[in-house]
């Protein structure tokens, strides 16, 4: 039997609607838990209209006042966020601890926007001209929307909406319909700060929900994350609506491992980028570059540490990893054990192994050794907990597959050699880099973002580039009277 019903939140309130309808399940049983509402034009209609009503007045709501309800926001985070944990792992899979991690991260950016006072200040420049002066100010766009995957159902949406709302803007979020439960409770945090009703809006539902958004006249950006494929809809569509749009695509990061790396750290890093959270998290190493003659010891070490690892419901406190989030998804991913052999890969861990009670969507960490580029398991974001590990016989061939790879997420390098490392963040065409680092995701005061095909659009997400994003800037050229002058009119009418 269901348990609970998810709706959406529109105008500071539930609002349940009738009509299509998507299920939860409870990954680490497969048991369906509950049932979400999915969006169509009539809701989809509302929330813009409740945003776009409630811009004018947060627009111009003073800089102190949005501050102290983005504090209040940030306290009831934090003394929500083993609830919050919870939640996102009994619809997602991931363990617990993993979920009130992935909840720290989205708080450093309400943290990050806290200070929006001095982040939304502009330039002045005085006397450009005979008593002309010159500034810019930074305004908000009006009603934006965010777009986010199963993956980070808490983290993601917080990349985005706390620099929008600081901004000024209205905010209207489309989480997955996998795991949504979360972003309900994140609007029902916002309403306890305090934040005026249609300022943040949470729509639930699948393409029809993303395409009414994408479409709609009043929506003037869009924020997404998820797959290149979907990415690239997203960014051509909403563009082709007239939209500011920043959409960060899929990954495929790499690892490269020197001969003088300390291979215990290697190791440990390979485990817990690759099978923290189950793989599934667009930083999640997929692919480890042995340079040789590292690779078998390494991956002997690989091999001994995931046979350590505890796979459980990430409701309990000893789990170390998850299920998979749908029983679609477990069974895709397992399928690239059979590719990958059959297209010349030895299966050196095999997670169907694992010995887990229940029903649930359970996949255990899996190695494949002497993988190569033209197999699929190499090509094909997984989106899973499979580590490819490739031998190469230098630095100089790492680098060639890294520069060849289409994406350009996120990749880290591990050595003792200052020199590699440098030479390594110089050349490497990816957008974030780990030096002894296996996920190299910025805090909230940079920005998060990828090259090539992981990100279209020309703006990274949350830091500066989130503030940019987010508004857009006036420049102003002023002349006023001269008192000196005896109150000449030196330009301007006397009421301007």
């Amino acid at each position: 039997m269901t348990s609970k019903h998810v709706t959406h939140w529109i105008n500071g309130k539930p609002a349940t609607a009738a009509g299509r309808q998507g299920d939860i399940y409870e990954p680490s049983t497969g048991r369906l838990s509950g049932t979400v509402d999915f969006a169509a034009q009539p809701e989809i209609d509302a929330a813009v209209a409740a945003a776009r009503a409630a811009f004018p007045g947060w627009r111009d709501t003073s800089l102190t006042q949005r501050v102290k309800i983005l504090f209040r926001f940030r306290e009831l985070l934090a003394e929500h966020r083993d609830e919050l944990a919870r939640l996102i792992s009994s619809e997602h899979g991931k363990v617990v601890s993993d979920a009130a991690g992935e909840v720290a991260r989205g708080l450093e950016v309400v943290e990050f926007a806290c200070g929006i006072p001095h982040l939304l200040k502009g330039g002045f420049s005085e006397n450009v001209s005979a008593r002309v002066d010159a500034y810019s100010i930074l305004q908000p766009l009006g009603v934006v929307a965010g777009i986010t995957p199963f993956n980070f159902p808490a983290m993601v949406p917080m990349w985005m909406f706390p620099v929008a709302i600081a901004c000024g803007n209205t905010f209207i979020l489309k989480p997955s319909e996998k795991d949504p439960s979360a972003s309900v409770r994140l609007a029902e945090l916002w309403a306890e700060a305090g934040l005026p009703d249609g300022v943040f809006n949470v729509l639930h539902g699948d393409k029809v929900a993303v395409d009414g958004l994408l479409r709609h006249p009043d929506v003037k950006a869009v924020s997404f994350v998820g797959s290149t494929p979907i990415a690239r809809y997203i960014y051509e569509t909403a563009a082709r609506n007239g939209k500011r749009v920043q959409a960060l695509g899929g990954a495929k990061n790499h690892m490269v491992v020197l001969p003088d790396a300390d291979l215990d750290l290697a190791a440990d890093a390979a485990v817990s980028a690759g099978f923290g959270s189950a793989g599934e998290r667009c930083m999640a190493i997929s692919v480890v570059l042995a340079v040789d003659p590292v690779g078998d010891e390494l991956l002997a070490k690989i091999k001994d540490r995931t046979q350590h690892l505890t796979i459980g419901p990430g409701d309990d406190p000893t789990s170390e990893m998850g299920p998979l989030v749908t029983r679609e998804h477990r069974d895709k991913v397992a399928s690239y054990l059979d590719s990958g052999v059959a297209q010349g890969a030895t299966l050196a861990v095999d997670g169907r192994e694992i010995q887990v009670p229940g029903d649930g969507f359970w996949l255990g960490p899996t190695i494949l050794d002497h993988v190569t580029p033209e197999m699929d398991a190499y090509k094909d974001e997984i989106f899973g907990p499979v580590l490819s590990i490739v031998r190469v016989t230098s630095y100089d061939e790492a680098m060639e597959l890294l520069d060849a790879n289409p994406y350009g997420n996120g990749t880290a390098i591990f050595t003792n050699d200052g020199g590699a490392a440098r030479r390594f963040q110089n050349e490497v065409e990816v957008g974030m880099v780990g030096i002894n680092v296996p996920i190299p995701v910025p805090m909230a005061y940079y920005s998060f973002g990828g090259w090539k095909s992981s990100l279209f659009g020309d703006s990274h997400a949350h830091g500066m580039e989130g503030v940019h994003f987010y508004t857009r800037t006036k420049a102003v050229t002023a002349r006023w009277l001269d008192p000196s002058h005896g109150g000449v009119n030196l330009g301007f009418p006397t009421n301007g």
